[in-house]
């Protein structure tokens, strides 16, 4: 479980393909806190540390997180959002994340404002009803908070200190980025579905 509150960036170092999965190798300065077997949610998704070479680990992401997410997209010397899960009676800044992106998103407009950007997303329509105005998603493991919804687009604003310590930074018109929508919203369209 996480917050989406970001600790720290990492920068992916190298990578691996082997069979369907890819190893990650990221140089974070939280590197030599880090244990084998510690969930890291990398730009939102949850992995597993496997290994540890002084300030770089490893994780490895499978066919199905590949396909659902933005990490087969990723490049060497990429910048990482990376956030440890949260401990027992730690304040929650943000809102509960599971780590599960549940899909992709395109950005389709940025604007630099006087004291904040504004980004717009795209995204599959058919999680619109996961949206609400004034709730909670979460964008490459960042929580935020939307406006402007459409069926299929939303927008958030990023103030600068989320802009500079994440990889907000790098995002553009035609980034693709992962999207976690709120896990109450998803419990409750399941409900809905089984009443059918």
């Amino acid at each position: 479980m996480f917050t989406g509150i970001i600790e720290t960036l990492g920068t992916l170092k190298s990578l691996e393909n082997e069979g369907t999965n890819i190893h990650f190798y990221v140089e974070s300065t939280i590197t030599p806190q880090l244990k084998i077997d510690q969930s890291v949610a990398h730009n939102g998704v949850c992995l597993t540390v496997v290994n540890i070479d002084g300030n770089t680990y490893k994780v490895t992401a499978v066919a199905e997180t590949l396909a659902k997410t933005n990490l087969g997209t990723l490049k060497i010397g990429d910048t990482i959002n990376l956030e440890r899960s949260l401990k027992v009676g730690d304040r929650l800044d943000g809102h509960f994340v599971q780590g599960h992106v549940d899909t992709t998103g395109t950005c389709i407009e940025k604007q630099t404002l006087e004291g904040s950007w504004l980004f717009r997303f795209q995204f599959p329509s058919k999680f619109a009803a996961l949206i609400i105005e004034k709730g909670s998603i979460c964008v490459n493991g960042v929580s935020l908070t939307l406006f402007n919804i459409g069926r299929d687009e939303f927008t958030v604003t990023i103030i600068p200190y989320t802009y500079t310590h994440t990889n907000f930074q790098h995002i553009e018109v035609g980034t693709i980025i992962n999207l976690e929508f709120d896990v109450l919203g998803k419990y409750m369209m399941r409900r809905e579905e089984i009443r059918g």
